[in-house]
């Protein structure tokens, strides 16, 4: 019974030291931002080793919510993130003539390799022309797994087609297989038909189940990934955190940031490379 209202005292005293703390002490607990960004980002783990690093040096938690690019842009535009990092440069920009974004900043890059089955039916190892493989890839009607799923990697894959001359969309179901997933997801899909797949380098490094997959092309200039970070526009959504959310874009392209994503290796392996310039260039 003591102990009972011992417990009860210290219980009030703390909501009285909470409610003496006052608005301080509630803003401190949540101050955080929510980031929409692309599942490479998040399956490599590259979050997992930036946002403890920011969260320790500004205060502010990151709240990571990880789709495609195309449902990444979705979500900033209706006003559900404070900041949007994602690595398709054509529909970042139109996102900011849009007026859904304030500045688009470049981050950091690597680059997509085209990943296939060790027995490499369609013969495309070692070619320097991407187009080239995919072209012999459809061909040859070997299974080729493809996201589906308007991502930053799917939205790549679909330009490499189409400057390959291939109609994948009529090729749907049969050796082109979309899945409508991740690229986590989609490489196991690929690993499991033996199919070739377009994937970023991040992912596939960071990727355990690679079964008889390998990497049969990579080095085309047409394969260079960029990403950028955008804040999105408090004039549009006056609920965006403007200023913590222009913190972490700020961190992100100033030297501290920039030297945690150089930092950031697995087995030895740098899966991005930071390119950010300054914001006054």
């Amino acid at each position: 019974m003591q102990r009972a209202k011992t417990l009860r005292r210290i219980g009030f005293a703390a909501m009285l030291g909470l409610a003496a703390a006052g608005p301080f002490a509630a803003a401190a607990a949540d101050r955080f931002i929510t980031v929409a960004s692309t599942t490479s980002t998040e399956a490599s783990g590259l979050f997992g080793h930036l946002l403890p690093v920011f969260a320790t040096q500004t205060g502010i938690e990151v709240r990571v919510v990880a789709v495609g690019t195309g449902q990444a842009i979705r979500l900033a535009e209706h006003g559900d993130a404070d900041v949007l990092f994602v690595h398709h440069r054509p529909s970042e920009e139109k996102f900011v003539a849009d007026g859904f974004g304030v500045k688009r900043f470049d981050v950091m890059y690597n680059d997509f390799v085209l990943v296939g089955p060790q027995g490499d039916p369609a013969g495309v190892r070692g070619l320097s022309d991407v187009a080239a493989a995919l072209r012999r890839i459809a061909d040859a009607g070997a299974a080729f797994a493809s996201r589906g799923d308007d991502s930053g990697t799917h939205k790549a894959e679909l330009a490499l087609w189409q400057s390959a001359g291939v109609d994948v969309a009529a090729a749907s179901g049969t050796w082109y297989r979309e899945t409508g997933s991740g690229m986590g997801q989609t490489l196991n899909t690929a690993s499991g038909l033996d199919a070739y797949a377009l994937t970023d380098r991040g992912t596939w490094i960071s990727f355990a189940n690679k079964g008889n997959l390998e990497i049969v092309v990579e080095g085309d200039k047409r394969l260079f990934n960029q990403y950028g970070v955008i804040l999105v526009n408090p004039a549009k959504h006056p609920h965006v955190k403007a200023a913590d959310g222009q913190a972490f874009v700020d961190w992100l392209i100033a030297r501290a940031g920039q030297a945690a994503i150089a930092d950031f290796k697995l087995d030895g392996q740098q899966l991005f490379f930071p390119n950010a310039s300054p914001p006054s260039s």
